[in-house]
């Protein structure tokens, strides 16, 4: 999948935190920051949470996020998750708030210039407008962090980074 970090890492230097905060230590702090409150700030389900973050993860092919399973007070979605996440239209593991978020991000993700009237109305029939902001910008941290990652060949060394 990777081939290791396309970024020089000093011997003995974790990559994450020699990339994320040393090399930019004001932009890898901020986004750092950002993507740790999609954690600890989230009103959303853990299911919910899990197939968006899961469905970008597949997306992107970010080896750390797709290994990663969110865990909350113990508890973490089954083993099959992930396997139903990329079934996300045809499982019958999903309600319709899941199914709905794996939808939204990956059509955040791929086609984003379709999110038509009918997807909308869908949407706002299950979940709150705070809840569809919160969800965006989820699966926009998820979207951009694991693609920089995966992309800079860090998703191999990766490690969630401690507030």
């Amino acid at each position: 999948m990777g081939e290791g970090p396309r970024i020089d890492i000093p011997e003995g230097q974790d990559a994450i935190a020699y990339v994320w905060g040393e090399m930019v230590p004001e932009i890898g702090a901020a986004a750092s920051g950002f993507s740790l409150a999609v954690y600890a700030h989230t009103t959303l389900g853990l299911r919910e949470f899990e197939a968006a973050r899961l469905r970008i993860a597949q997306i992107n092919g970010c080896v750390f996020c797709l290994d990663w399973r969110t865990e909350r007070d113990g508890h973490k979605v089954e083993e099959e998750f992930a396997d139903a996440v990329t079934r996300w239209r045809t499982t019958d593991a999903f309600d319709d708030r899941t199914r709905l978020a794996a939808e939204y991000a990956e059509r955040y993700a791929l086609d984003h210039h379709h999110l038509d009237e009918e997807f909308w109305a869908r949407m706002t029939a299950h979940y709150s407008q705070a809840e569809i902001v919160e969800l965006s910008m989820s699966i926009g941290s998820w979207l951009a962090f694991g693609r920089l990652n995966h992309v800079l060949g860090l998703d191999t060394v990766c490690v969630l980074p401690k507030p």
